[in-house]
């Protein structure tokens, strides 16, 4: 896979990317005039476990929304395996910041793992038991099955974050985004998304996950955006995630970076 710094910007075409799983070409998103991400271009191989990291304010929320179409662009566009969003968003499962949800609304943690159904079930059509089942055992496999009953404003921070894993599980759909899945979750759910985030790539399925840790990035991710506005670079972790680019991306940051960098050549003496 090819390196793509940004003073090198190389826009992907459809013809080039019309199996990627996303592809994403001159996209630009404002709000009220000022551009929120500009000219952003990349494509993702497919069976990759894909980091986004950039500072605060990058634009990397409002890329995963974009992608989906829930703000519009100013220019640009979205392929999804070779389609625009809209004819392939039955293959893309979505994990929201916890920030966004309104825990307070009365539904049990199997309810909201049910509404991933919702596009096979139809709307105003009743639940059936193979549907119950089918979230029953993506909680399970999140490790809550039995928190199903528990209205979603009694769980904890990890429990609520695992719900809306096993959602975006439950629909098996082949693209999954993630926005900050570990955020403010404790160390056995962190330890959860990863052994499920293995398991999708393992069954050639692919994962964008926005990340702020940086020093983990190396260990959980094969393949990583860097984000600030613009797409600094994209590629392999080997490859791009690199002291030179994460300066480029956090400017100066430095104490940060030092930290990341000590980290990561830690890791490479004791490969």
């Amino acid at each position: 896979m090819t390196v793509i710094p940004a003073n090198q910007a190389q826009i992907p075409t459809p013809s080039d990317a019309a199996f990627s799983p996303l592809s994403v070409y001159d996209l630009t998103v404002a709000y009220h005039r000022k551009p929120v991400i500009w000219d952003v271009g990349f494509e993702i191989p497919e069976g990759s476990l894909v980091g986004v990291v950039g500072p605060n304010g990058a634009g990397k929320s409002t890329l995963l929304k974009a992608v989906m179409d829930l703000i519009p662009r100013a220019s640009g566009r979205v392929s999804v395996f070779g389609k625009p969003y809209r004819q392939s968003r039955h293959r893309v499962g979505y994990v929201p910041q916890r920030e966004s949800v309104d825990w307070d609304f009365p539904v049990s943690a199997l309810d909201v793992v049910v509404m991933g159904l919702y596009s096979q079930i139809g709307w105003c059509l009743p639940v059936r038991k193979k549907h119950r089942q089918a979230a029953m055992e993506a909680l399970s496999q999140v490790g809550i099955a039995e928190l199903a009953h528990r209205q979603i404003s009694q769980l904890s921070g990890g429990q609520q974050q695992r719900t809306f894993l096993a959602r975006a599980l439950v629909q098996d759909a082949d693209l999954y985004l993630m926005d900050e899945p570990f955020a403010a979750v404790d160390a056995a759910t962190e330890k959860a998304i990863v052994r499920i985030l293995t398991g999708m790539k393992d069954d050639g399925k692919t994962a964008v996950v926005i990340h702020h840790d940086l020093q983990t990035v190396p260990e959980y991710f094969d393949y990583v955006i860097l984000l600030n506005m613009r797409v600094v670079a994209h590629g392999p972790v080997a490859d791009v995630f690199t002291p030179e680019n994460l300066h480029k991306t956090y400017g100066g940051r430095l104490t940060l970076l030092e930290e990341v960098t000590d980290a990561m050549r830690r890791r490479e003496r004791s490969l």
